[in-house]
């Protein structure tokens, strides 16, 4: 025991001496200069973006008018409550009244035209208001007007009127050149507290998982944002406005580290939109985008790569009249590469409607010649029919996994499975149902997806099916187009 204590007493002193040989002399508890100037420098533009900005950020109070339904609304007395009237029927006692609920969110002033001045916000902000009262910094109150807003995208344009030429309007940045560690700052009213403004850095940019709007790749923050905020800019070091602080995560209900803001540049030409039209008006070229596991990936030729896949085209849409067809796996638009389904639907919505696009897709493995497309604008949803949905499925892999599902025990059966049949479609004419397998398009064998789409777009005005079933094969009825 007295042999450890000494080794262990020995090791103690040889540390106490590498210490003394390799820490750094003692220094005053003071600050130099020059770090103390870097500090100074920090919070000086700190203090010039918020000079800058503070007075271009408003408050945006509202009032909603809702309707509830009174259940003693029809009744003559308390006790009909109790013992119902035998004269009135359930739907009588119920009389529609109205309250007025007021919330509160925030803005930033964005454009000016004369006496006019419009203010951005969130949808979820202003969208449903009767009344709209705008705030400035300087206690001055406006009645504010609707002038547009979206849902999709969550954004509201509003406006007010004042002869009073020195309100400054905000500089809109580029949200495109946003990287992680990025030094921000975000500015509103959160909980009511108006002229706040929070610190921190970009966490990360192209937020859009799937629980996220697909119109929006988000901006994420570690800005302190809180209920109030909604609305209110993200801006940058050069007090330029990079975001509109939309939403965060959180378990309490506060602020904890993970704000969501919307990227101005998604933003830009709605402001355009929303004073032009009133509504943002989005893009549409018609086809029904998926995205794509690895094993389609190898069997569409596209493996490794990035990009959208075009699992269905409406027959009466630009993108039909183009010529991009079900299967093409979508590489580029305009030039750009497109690295997700969602990247695409996003700046598909961005164009405007009567001009051209151009589209590169990968169909059969093959890169093929740009399709030119000319987009029209999106009807709404209601009005999109799957009768004109083309072909109506969407062919999956005939994977050993789904062949133990579909007991398909023959090695010998190859094809495409029949997944997401849609009602009212071609596919739902021709019988097809989920788990069928395709063995042939028109009497031509296919063994895999890229076959099968090959085939399905060598089909000029008619397409019938082989579908493997019970040991046999059936042919589906003719379905002209």
């Amino acid at each position: 025991m007295k042999r450890y204590q000494k080794i262990l007493a020995c090791i103690t002193f040889v540390g106490l001496i590498a210490a003394s040989a390799f820490a750094d002399p003692p220094k005053k508890a003071t600050s130099s200069k020059e770090a103390l100037s870097i500090v100074e420098a920090l919070q000086t533009t700190f203090r010039s973006v918020s000079d800058t900005l503070l007075p271009a950020v408003v408050e945006v109070d509202v009032t909603e008018t809702k309707t509830y339904n009174d259940p003693f609304g029809g009744m003559t007395s308390p006790f009909e409550w109790f013992f119902g009237n035998p004269n009135q029927n359930d739907d009588s006692n119920k009389k529609q009244r109205q309250y007025e609920s007021k919330g509160l969110g925030s803005g930033v002033i964005v454009r000016n035209a004369g006496n006019t001045y419009y203010v951005l916000t969130n949808n979820h902000v202003a969208g449903s208001a009767t009344k709209i009262s705008i705030k400035l910094n300087d206690e001055r109150e406006f009645e504010g007007k609707l002038v547009g807003t979206d849902e999709r995208m969550d954004i509201a344009l509003v406006s007010f009127e004042s002869k009073d030429k020195s309100i400054p309007v905000a500089k809109l940045g580029d949200s495109d050149s946003v990287r992680p560690g990025d030094i921000c700052m975000a500015f509103g009213a959160p909980l009511g507290y108006s002229q706040s403004v929070t610190q921190g850095i970009i966490s990360a940019v192209g937020r859009s998982e799937s629980h996220m709007s697909a119109i929006s790749d988000y901006i994420q923050t570690d800005t302190a944002i809180n209920q109030g905020n909604s609305g209110g800019p993200l801006v940058n070091i050069y007090g330029e406005v990079i975001g509109i602080n939309t939403w965060i995560a959180s378990q309490s209900g506060g602020s904890q580290g993970l704000g969501f803001a919307i990227p101005i540049n998604n933003i830009k030409n709605s402001i355009d939109s929303f004073i032009k039209n009133g509504k943002v008006i989005y893009g549409w070229v018609g086809v029904s985008l998926v995205d794509v596991s690895k094993e389609w990936k190898q069997e569409l030729g596209v493996d490794g790569m990035d990009g959208a896949f075009a699992a269905e085209v409406f027959t009466n849409s630009p993108a039909f009249k183009g010529g991009i067809k079900p299967g093409d796996f979508i590489v580029e638009l305009n030039g750009k590469k497109v690295k997700s389904t969602n990247q695409l639907v996003r700046e598909v919505g961005t164009l405007e409607a009567g001009t051209t696009a151009s589209f590169v897709v990968i169909r059969g493995g093959v890169k093929q010649a740009p399709i030119t497309v000319k987009i029209e604008e999106r009807a709404k949803d209601s009005e999109i029919q799957n009768s004109k949905m083309w072909p109506g499925f969407i062919a999956a892999p005939l994977t050993d996994e789904t062949r133990e599902q579909l007991k398909i025990d023959d090695k010998r059966v190859e094809g495409v499975v029949v997944t997401n049949v849609e009602e009212k479609s071609p596919a739902a004419s021709l019988r097809l149902q989920n788990g069928d397998v395709i063995t042939a398009v028109n009497g031509t064998t296919v063994k895999n997806l890229a076959e099968f789409y090959n085939e399905l777009a060598n089909a000029k005005k008619s397409v019938n099916f082989d579908i493997y079933s019970n040991g046999g094969t059936i042919t589906t009825g003719t379905y002209k187009f």
